[in-house]
């Protein structure tokens, strides 16, 4: 962007930027309350995206919804989400984004149905597409790409 963009352009930017931070804080406050469907729905676009390898493309606020919950209630049922160093990129228009960031979490996996969950490691990358309609940013396609998930084999308590 060049400098002579209006000051009101250059503050609508870097609030835009603060706000898409706070969405992203907000994910892992979700992520962390078991894929709290009242936490996520603001976060989404009605008509979004959300995929992860080994847990699917869905497609649909409500579907994304359902799907996040069941894999917090069946698979992955403890989490603590680190998001680090969000890398944020608005359009020039103002009213799309990309936002890319670090993910470091803790958490248990129960490995199959019925058994005990197993304390893991994971790491990865998010890819996000956001959109901003009626003032407020939403997120229009998630990707996480997990790089890593490796069980720790002395557990860890949680409270």
């Amino acid at each position: 962007m060049a400098r002579t963009a209006s000051l009101e352009t250059r503050l609508d930017r870097l609030e835009s930027a603060e706000a898409i931070r706070a969405l992203v804080g907000r994910y892992a406050l979700g992520a962390d309350r078991r894929n709290d469907p009242a936490i996520f729905r603001d976060l989404f676009t009605e008509d979004a995206v959300w995929e992860a390898e080994g847990f699917g493309r869905h497609e649909g606020r409500e579907v994304i919804l359902d799907a996040i919950s069941t894999i917090a209630r069946e698979q992955i049922v403890w989490t603590l989400h680190f998001m680090t160093s969000p890398i944020i990129e608005i359009d020039p228009e103002g009213d799309t984004a990309r936002c890319r960031w670090w993910l470091w979490e803790t958490s248990k996996i129960t490995p199959e149905p019925g058994a005990a969950p197993v304390a893991h490691w994971l790491g990865g990358t998010y890819d996000s597409r956001l959109r901003r309609a009626a003032g407020e940013w939403r997120f229009h396609h998630v990707i996480l790409s997990l790089s890593l998930i490796s069980p720790h084999k002395d557990g860890f308590t949680t409270v």
